[in-house]
């Protein structure tokens, strides 16, 4: 059985574009980046796993901050044998359907995968934004290792306010999946076998005096989880 990866270093929810295509923001990105590729190589890294939200506008993409964009994303294909690239929400044209993203010259980078669909291959799982029913599934999934963009209930969407239950997807819905590592709620919190794993670095206000950000590394061969 081929093993899917020894240790992989995962960041999420970097937004290139934010603040109105900010100069400022994609440069922080672009060293965010940096930052994330030498800690990485430090820690033996072969593989990249990105949970979402590459991109902050949903509709469209400034020519500035596809620069960076690319650019960047070139950077990741350089220095891990595989980039497994999550789609999230705000890398979506519509959030209720993948059929048209911000990202789909990615796949046309060396190394890069881009996860448009579920992908479950021995004890891991990798899982798009879900879309309509899709939630209902994600229970039938056995896999040691589950990495998402999920939506979940009663996890802090910020430091102040908790996403509600809006009667789909919810925690138990992951009973047969062993660790779940997910984007899309920037702050970093755990609750039991879920991690947010928080965005790259803090946005805005919501993030203020709340700056566990970063990256994530995961030593499948030893079952480290640091």
């Amino acid at each position: 059985m081929t093993q899917f990866f020894n240790k992989a270093a995962c960041f999420t929810d970097i937004h290139f574009g934010m603040k109105n295509n900010a100069r400022q923001h994609n440069i922080d990105c672009e060293n965010f980046v940096a930052w994330f590729i030498e800690e990485a190589k430090k820690r033996g890294s072969e593989t990249c796993i990105f949970l979402g939200d590459w991109h902050h506008q949903r509709s469209s993409v400034n020519v500035s901050t596809l620069n960076y964009s690319i650019s960047n994303l070139k950077k990741l294909g350089e220095a891990f044998e595989k980039v497994y690239f999550i789609v999230g929400n705000h890398d979506l044209f519509y959030r209720d359907k993948r059929e048209i993203s911000s990202v789909v010259f990615a796949d046309e980078i060396p190394n890069v995968k881009v996860v448009n669909e579920w992908i479950v291959e021995n004890d891991v799982a990798i899982i798009p934004w879900l879309v309509g029913d899709e939630w209902k599934k994600v229970k039938d999934v056995k896999c040691k290792y589950m990495f998402g963009h999920f939506e979940l209930p009663h996890f802090k969407m910020n430091a102040m306010v908790e996403m509600p239950d809006i009667g789909t997807i919810r925690s138990d819905h992951f009973k047969n999946a062993g660790h779940v590592f997910t984007g899309h709620f920037h702050k970093r919190q755990k609750q039991g076998k879920i991690h947010y794993i928080g965005n790259a670095f803090p946005h805005n206000y919501a993030d203020a005096w709340d700056d566990q950000r970063g990256m994530m590394i995961l030593d499948k061969e030893n079952n480290k989880e640091p």
